[in-house]
């Protein structure tokens, strides 16, 4: 059974590079290009991972990490947040509230990510 990835990001450039990257390694994943949406695919996709961007239309990612929050108490799955805000008191504020890592996009190529991706799920 392969691995669940949702990909939050409304870049296109960036998701469609990270998409093919997953896809390569064995990984479903499914992109989200808004919070909302994000959300929404949550629901009936139950992915094992989570790559959260901060900076999203319609919804924020700290909304949909607040959301994403609940759901962790019931069901089993990873946050990363992953954006290009590096500040510490940002770092902090995700880890206090539930996101499982912080990775800043500027400080990892595409295949490091994948590779941090089946660290943190055991693939």
């Amino acid at each position: 059974m392969k691995k669940k990835i949702l990909l939050v990001e409304d870049d296109k450039f960036i998701s469609e590079i990270y998409f093919r990257k997953f896809s390569e390694s064995g990984f479903d994943i499914k992109l989200a290009q808004d919070g909302v949406e994000a959300v929404e695919l949550f629901d009936e996709f139950k992915p094992d991972i989570v790559l959260l961007d901060i900076m999203l239309p319609k919804k924020n990612g700290w909304e949909v990490l607040a959301e994403l929050k609940d759901k962790k108490e019931k069901e089993e799955f990873k946050i990363i947040m992953l954006t290009n805000l590096g500040e510490k008191e940002k770092i902090q504020e995700a880890l206090e509230n539930g996101a499982d890592d912080y990775i800043v996009k500027a400080s990892l190529i595409p295949s490091e990510l994948v590779e941090l991706v089946k660290d943190k799920l055991d693939f």
